[in-house]
């Protein structure tokens, strides 16, 4: 098999204002990718080369192929060029968010399938809302899927003030917060996140497909308004292996 050059990339110079170097590289990267420049099965070239080429350290062009490899578009080798696997991004929930766009962004190609929604007393209700032990707000559960694969347990939780202006059919978004904001005319101003390891009970297994005890990551989202008021609680449970989280952290030390 013929394999493409160097000379088959771009000459671009790349800018940190731009942002990160290795994301700039890895886009780059991507398009001759997708488009069969680089063929499935085919190298892609030296990672010296690709650095000479765009002027960038070994450590940006590795970094860069991770993230493709992350993709599943290139499979990387000890001491040889990465080989192209396949041209288009395999079903991956790899969450990147900074801001509610990010968010958004992640949920592309997906599908929200409501199972109910329905008032409920729970722990979750006094512990976010302030509510009485025996009072009941309202509960949203569902199914987060891209294609055939189920990709997140989704429970959401509203005190009485919200839930009851809301019923199920409001819920055609797959972001449920947006659903939110667009039904009660209301901007969501902050989510507090947080993620945890978890294990599969009966329930989430059967809802996500997998086997009971495996591994999850839950992550908690929190929703205030300006007003610093707490609107939404949701819950998203994916299974391990299909879910990780990047980001960049800036070395602050001085």
């Amino acid at each position: 098999m013929d394999h493409p050059s160097i000379d088959s990339l771009p000459r671009r110079t790349l800018g940190r204002a731009n942002g990160p170097l290795y994301r700039q590289l890895a886009d780059l990267l991507r398009e001759p990718i997708g488009d069969g420049t680089f063929p499935v099965g085919g190298e892609l070239p030296k990672e010296a080369a690709i650095a000479e080429h765009f002027g960038v350290s070994l450590i940006t062009v590795r970094q860069a192929l991770r993230d493709l490899e992350a993709d599943g578009l290139i499979r990387k080798r000890s001491a040889k060029p990465a080989v192209v696997a396949a041209r288009n991004p395999s079903v991956n929930l790899s969450w990147k968010f900074k801001n509610f766009a990010d968010m958004a962004a992640f949920t592309k190609d997906a599908e929200l399938t409501v199972k109910s929604y329905r008032k409920e007393v729970s722990p979750v209700l006094q512990r976010h809302f302030g509510m009485g032990k025996d009072e009941a707000g309202y509960c949203l559960r569902g199914i987060l899927s891209v294609g055939e694969q189920k990709k997140a347990q989704i429970t959401s939780y509203f005190p009485p003030s919200v839930g009851a202006k809301l019923k199920r059919d409001d819920f055609s978004d797959v972001l449920i917060f947006r659903s939110v904001q667009r039904h009660l005319g209301l901007r969501l101003d902050v989510a507090h996140v947080t993620v945890r390891a978890e294990i599969a009970d009966e329930v989430i297994a059967e809802d996500l497909g997998i086997a009971q005890g495996s591994a999850i990551l839950s992550v908690e989202m929190l929703y205030q308004s300006a007003e610093q008021q707490s609107i939404e609680f949701t819950i998203a449970r994916h299974p391990a292996d299909l879910f990780s989280i990047s980001y960049d952290a800036p070395n602050d030390l001085a």
